[in-house]
């Protein structure tokens, strides 16, 4: 069949409503019916905002896929990404060069602990899926211990692993995964206490039998599912419970990770080292695809004399790997963890002005720049704007005036989320919230009085 192609509003660009039927024509949007896909038409980005073909400009607030976070078009990293391709575009992974060597040491460097070793794949869900062979294949263990409020990738094993309902339709059969009690119940204010918490995964433990586990894999944030900060303790007892049992901890900071949160990564806000910590996002910016699991040294030295059976054709790509490099320096030379622990304590202030203005807004979370609003029909029962994986009208007339005024975000169930590029600066948060403000009119509506 030929394929029609689009007249362009100028020479050689289409309109933005051909980029939308043709998208909508001849390729498949995830996790959607395909009916109800309305995408927005993107030209080009810079810093924190992307641009239609038409010129309507968005504001970033959700960093793309909680990943751009470095903000958009920089182009200290462009021109790494230019010099590798001209260089050495691809070498297989059974070969060395050097910016597999420079980003290995480099990560090394960051990473809290003895977590010295990486295995780099194309992303954060290849990345959990062999950080889960790494575990087994180490432990000789078989299990998995996992959480409901959790989203870990949409492969084989990780879909299952993962908790949320992205799992209802994609669960392959892969056998092994045993969930433990979330430590923040879904339409809860605040988490569980620790000590409830750590005792229930005991119990789960001893009822599994803890010779037969072989990790547990968790996002020390949750992110899609709610930006859930454990309390104080909550992470320390999880490393201390999985010490005592051989039982290998999996931290998935592939959202969380790369100042996110105001620290490098997740785990350091409580002193925490995992046995394995999987990257993705921003690592690159996702300026290109690139996920990494990087394990502590004695699990890497167990495969020393045998093999690990695990390969990706695309494992170290030169130009993933040029980019994370060029991205690394950019965190750096800009200050961008610091930054986003600073706008961090910004969008708290911001948060704490909605729930004035707003008695939809039961409650807002965040740790650095990694946060949501969280609607409510009514603060005193914490009835949820929108029920567990659903919508509401409230919800939907929210995330369309969002839209309609220029502020891009995921509005997800009953949240908000409020996860900007590291690069954010206090004016453009303002800016953000100033849109979601306007926004929170609708979800005010549904507030039972």
């Amino acid at each position: 069949m030929a394929v029609e192609t689009a007249p362009g509003t100028r020479a050689g660009q289409m309109s933005s409503d051909d980029i939308v039927r043709l998208s909508r024509q001849y390729t498949l949007y995830e996790w959607s019916a395909q009916s109800h896909v309305d995408p927005i038409p993107v030209d080009h980005a810079k810093c924190v905002y992307f641009y239609t073909p038409d010129g309507k400009r968005y504001l970033d607030f959700n960093s793309q896929l909680m990943s751009v976070n470095i903000g958009h078009g920089d182009e200290r990293v462009i021109r790494a990404i230019q010099d590798q391709a001209a260089k050495l575009a691809y070498a297989n992974p059974f070969m060395a060069h050097e910016p597999r060597a420079r980003l290995g040491q480099k990560l090394a460097q960051l990473l809290p602990g003895d977590l010295d070793v990486s295995f780099f794949t194309n992303g954060g869900a290849e990345a959990n899926e062999n950080a889960i062979k790494l575990a087994r294949q180490f432990t000789g263990r078989h299990k998995i211990l996992a959480r409901y409020r959790s989203y870990h990738g949409a492969t084989g094993q990780v879909i299952t692993a993962t908790g949320d309902p992205r799992r209802w339709a994609a669960e392959t059969g892969v056998s092994g995964i045993v969930r433990v009690p979330d430590s923040h119940r879904w339409a809860q204010r605040d988490p569980e206490p620790v000590g409830e918490s750590l005792a229930a995964i005991e119990e789960v433990i001893m009822f599994e039998g803890p010779q037969t586990i072989a990790g547990f894999i968790l996002e020390p944030v949750v992110g899609t599912n709610g930006i859930l900060i454990p309390p104080d303790g909550y992470m320390q007892g999880v490393r201390e419970i999985c010490d005592r049992h051989g039982i290998l901890l999996i931290a998935d900071e592939v959202m969380s990770g790369f100042g996110r949160t105001g620290e490098w990564f997740a785990v350091d806000h409580w002193g925490v080292v995992p046995d394995l910590i999987t990257l993705a996002k921003g690592l690159t910016a996702s300026y290109l695809p690139l996920g990494a699991v990087v394990m502590r040294r004695a699990i890497a030295d167990a495969f020393t004399d045998r093999p690990f059976f695990g390969g990706l054709t695309y494992n170290s790509h030169p130009m993933g790997c040029a980019a994370a490099l060029a991205t690394i320096a950019v965190y750096e030379q800009d200050g961008l963890v610091e930054n986003a622990k600073r706008m961090g304590r910004l969008m708290r202030s911001h948060h704490e002005r909605m729930m004035e203005r707003h008695p939809s807004v039961g409650s807002g979370r965040n740790i650095g720049l990694f946060g949501m609003l969280e609607l409510v029909r009514d603060r005193a029962a914490y009835e949820p704007m929108a029920p567990y994986n659903g919508t509401s009208d409230e919800m939907k007339a929210v995330a369309k005036s969002l839209r309609d005024d220029g502020l891009y975000t995921f509005v997800r169930w009953n949240g908000i989320m409020t996860n900007p590029p590291l690069s954010i600066t206090e004016d453009e948060l303002a800016e953000g919230f100033d849109i979601i403000d306007r926004a929170l009119v609708h979800a005010d509506e549904g507030v039972r009085a």
